[in-house]
């Protein structure tokens, strides 16, 4: 306490002896004595209002604020000043008790050593007993429900009061600020976020007080807060605001955005690793028809140097031996060329990559979390039925994730295009020392002509499509050593199916993870 004057240890002591409804206030209006009667009304103990701040022991009370008003109106005057009756609350109390307060200055010397203030229970005009409790028995009710919902509310909830101090806290507010309700109540709500945001707020709630224009309140948006321990994250916050008389409430809804913009920057990096395949896949398609037709004018440059080199020996002169070794060395560079060709066209058959144990279940996860955007809201079912035993294979992650990305999109957007039931699953089996993984429609299905040209370049069942995925997938998977059919389903749709390799056993893992 760093008041001027302290009442003296007699008065303190008189106070907390005292048989009636006392409250000792230091001219700071810190709380230095109180009475048992005293704290029977406000429903409170000893330590949870002497040594504090009036405004912190009393903080979201409806009436604190007549009640300063009326405790420095006796400090000012000297005279007792009587207050109506009001509702308070103690910091740490959520029911609110119907007071009625007379402050009395503690005057020493003709100096004010501090404020009495005797506090009761009034009855109401015409009320009685009765009319008073079931006013408060309704204030508890209400109360009550208020403190269930603080508890149980999924977000995080603050109340504030028009000053921005803290009334409440929500159970998910603690968890997610790092601060119990006792630490921030009566305290400004600016101290849950950053600067320059915390030496502005108090600006933003005095504008809107006075001019009534909206910035936030009722509209959400993404904002920035910080913990207890200094720790920042993003948040949707939403306010509402609630007017009872001349008394603003504000009461505002956070969402940890964390968990949320990680999930969107891992759906970023996906796709941008999937879309990097396709690209690489496709020039791979494209580079294998190229290498052989550029292999063959390199076969004919080969074989007119060859001739013309013949040509060459039946000539004589001084030049005749360096044009032979220059045509010589032309064809040793011709057929080098052939051979870059040539393994190029090897890598791109074989789909030679970097192949590792991995995880399947987690594969089929990354891909349908990419597949699957927009599923549920076009009411999209979809189900996956993972053979326990099939957890790893022995693939390229980046290969295999567009397989099943590019198999899965194609399901879901033929069930963009059907009219009945929409039904997606994803399914996998152990077969020997293979794997094999289904992807599922309740589509249409497939005409046999179609069918039987479906893994060609360029055959395609879409408008503006190009025919290159299915034969991509194809390359991809034969590439695994492994091998993929379509079939049509019994009862309509489609199943595509593929194989892959299994691990075959710990030594070849413990192999290939050296």
């Amino acid at each position: 306490m760093n008041d001027a004057h302290i009442p003296s240890p007699d008065a303190i002591a008189l106070v907390s002896a005292s048989p009636d409804a006392v409250l000792l206030l230091s001219p700071g209006l810190t709380v230095v004595a109180a009475s048992e009667a005293c704290l029977r009304v406000l429903g409170t103990c000893r330590d949870d209002i002497v040594g504090r701040d009036l405004h912190q022991a009393l903080a979201g009370s409806d009436s604190l604020d007549a009640l300063v008003a009326s405790a420095n109106a006796a400090m000012r005057n000297g005279q007792p000043h009587h207050m109506a009756p009001g509702l308070f609350r103690t910091a740490t109390d959520w029911h609110q008790r119907l007071i009625e307060v007379l402050s009395a200055p503690v005057v020493v010397g003709g100096v004010v050593q501090g404020v009495l203030q005797q506090v009761k229970e009034p009855l109401r005009p015409g009320e009685g007993r009765a009319g008073r409790r079931a006013v408060e028995e309704a204030l508890q009710v209400a109360e009550a429900r208020l403190r269930s919902i603080m508890r149980t509310v999924p977000d995080a909830m603050i109340i504030i009061d028009e000053r921005g101090l803290i009334e409440a806290l929500s159970l998910t507010a603690e968890r997610l600020f790092g601060y119990t309700a006792d630490e921030v109540t009566g305290k400004n709500v600016s101290l849950f976020m950053p600067s320059p945001h915390r030496e502005a707020h108090d600006g933003y709630l005095e504008r809107y007080l006075a001019t009534g224009e909206r910035h936030i309140i009722g509209i959400g948006r993404i904002v920035v807060g910080q913990r207890k321990d200094g720790t920042t994250f993003p948040m949707h916050l939403t306010i509402g605001e609630m007017r009872t008389g001349d008394k603003y409430t504000f009461t505002g809804f956070i969402r940890d955005l964390t968990d949320q913009q990680l999930t969107e920057a891992r759906l970023r990096e996906l796709q941008a690793e999937v879309t990097h395949m396709s690209r690489f896949t496709a020039l791979g398609e494209m580079a294998s028809t190229l290498a052989h037709e550029i292999n063959q004018p390199l076969t004919a440059i080969n074989n007119y140097l060859r001739g013309c080199h013949r040509l060459s020996q039946r000539l004589e002169g001084e030049p005749v031996p360096a044009l032979q070794d220059a045509l010589a060395k032309a064809g040793d560079q011709a057929l080098r060329a052939g051979q870059i060709i040539r393994r190029l066209r090897e890598f791109v058959a074989r789909g030679d990559s970097e192949r590792r144990v991995e995880n399947l279940p987690k594969l089929i996860e990354d891909a349908s979390t990419l597949a699957l955007v927009g599923a549920r809201e076009n009411a999209i079912t979809v189900s996956f039925r993972l053979d326990p035993r099939a957890e790893q294979v022995l693939v390229d992650r980046i290969q295999v994730q567009q397989v099943l990305v590019n198999l899965i999109r194609n399901a879901f957007e033929i069930l963009m295009d059907s009219t009945g039931k929409r039904e997606l699953s994803v399914e996998t089996q152990l077969l020997d020392d293979m794997v094999q993984i289904s992807v599922a429609d309740s589509g249409a299905g497939l005409s046999p002509e179609v069918r039987a040209h479906l893994f060609q370049p360029f055959v395609t069942t879409k408008q503006k499509g190009m025919g290159l995925g299915l034969s991509i997938c194809r390359t991809i998977v034969e590439a695994h050593g492994g091998r993929i059919w379509v079939d049509n389903r019994p009862h309509g749709g489609t199943i595509f199916r593929f194989t892959l390799r299994a691990p075959a056993d710990e030594a070849e893992e413990a192999k290939l993870g050296q």
